[in-house]
């Protein structure tokens, strides 16, 4: 499944992109970009098209700080956010158990709550400069096997991580998938990168993908393109 990165200034250029692309994606993220720019009230205004939103936020704080923004994010409607892997376990227990006491009070499903690996920008110098010295690979499977053992839903994580983390985590465990590049788009500032085709044949569960679809002249088109390699 794609979720379309809205990575815009502007709302309207936002709820544009997902009135041309709903039907084709359910999907669509609201990050930092989008999310400081035009507040909470965004997420509300996506969802009033019908479609989900994964609230790309990436919560990172002492546990109860965590633990309070993983359940303003339910009451905002979010259906997946995510939270920093290195934040440890004690923080990514308190996001769970926020969300689904948050969820319960509500009486409303749980969002799907992901854990940032290593970001797809960085490579094995940059964790060599912050101190971390196993491979980049050996580093995403265990920050992977402590999102699994705190009980977070999945992960997010480049496709060249993939297969290592359905070797140790399972099938059903989710994969956000950023770092996807078609082969006619510019990798722009990934470092490590794969086509949608090679992502979902990896068993990515969702591919993030924002440039290639929403700064093409058609993003219609374009994801009507990535659909097909997918699917093929």
């Amino acid at each position: 499944m794609i979720i379309v990165a809205l990575d815009v200034d502007t709302r309207e250029l936002a709820l544009e992109l997902v009135d041309r692309l709903k039907g084709r994606v359910d999907f669509f993220k609201v990050g930092m970009q989008l999310y400081n720019s035009h507040g909470p009230a965004i997420i509300s205004e996506i969802k009033g098209k019908g479609v989900k939103v994964f609230l790309d936020l990436k919560f990172h704080d002492i546990p109860n700080t965590v633990g309070a923004a993983s359940a303003a994010a339910v009451r905002l409607g979010a259906d997946m956010f995510n939270v920093h892997a290195q934040g440890g376990e004690a923080m990514l227990r308190k996001a769970v158990e926020s969300a689904q006491e948050e969820a319960l009070r509500l009486n409303r499903e749980k969002p799907l709550i992901i854990g940032v690996t290593v970001l797809t920008s960085m490579n094995q110098e940059t964790l060599r400069q912050l101190g971390v010295e196993r491979p980049l690979e050996q580093q995403v499977k265990s920050l992977a096997e402590l999102c699994q053992r705190a009980e977070l839903d999945g992960v997010v994580a480049s496709p060249r991580e993939i297969q290592i983390i359905r070797e140790t985590c399972g099938k059903d465990f989710i994969v956000v998938t950023p770092g996807v590049r078609p082969v006619w788009s510019s990798k722009d500032d990934q470092e490590r990168v794969n086509t949608p085709g090679e992502a979902a044949s990896q068993g990515a569960s969702y591919l993030v993908i924002g440039r290639p679809i929403t700064a093409a002249p058609d993003p219609g088109e374009a994801a009507d393109k990535i659909l097909a390699e997918i699917n093929k």
